[in-house]
């Protein structure tokens, strides 16, 4: 099953540093076969209040995305992101395509 690290960064302090993360992302990436779902842009908010950009990157199961994470060239690049942003990272898998919304209630009844 598809796993997706999520982040919504904030305060991101636009410089030399972040600018080096962004050049070294791609190349930690690759070889656990993470790709950008979606990387910041403009939104359509709808409901409620949103700040900051939205950053989704997949990969294809949990094992791959926490081996990124952990992975030397990876932790390498994450302090330029640490020190000049703030926000939430976690991971969460999908679903598969024949999900329905009321497949949730198994887990909370």
């Amino acid at each position: 099953m598809k796993t997706y690290g999520v982040a919504r960064l904030t305060d991101v302090a636009m410089g030399p540093e972040i600018v080096a993360y962004l050049e070294g992302i791609d190349a930690t990436l690759a070889p656990f076969q993470g790709r950008f779902i979606i990387h910041g842009g403009p939104i359509e908010r709808l409901e409620g209040d949103w700040a900051g950009d939205l950053i989704v990157i997949e990969f294809p199961d949990r094992a791959a995305a926490r081996a990124w994470y952990a992975s030397v060239a990876y932790k390498a690049i994450l302090p330029l992101r640490t020190q000049h942003s703030r926000g939430e990272v976690f991971f969460i898998d999908g679903v598969d395509a024949d999900h329905r919304a009321t497949d949730v209630l198994g887990t909370v009844r």
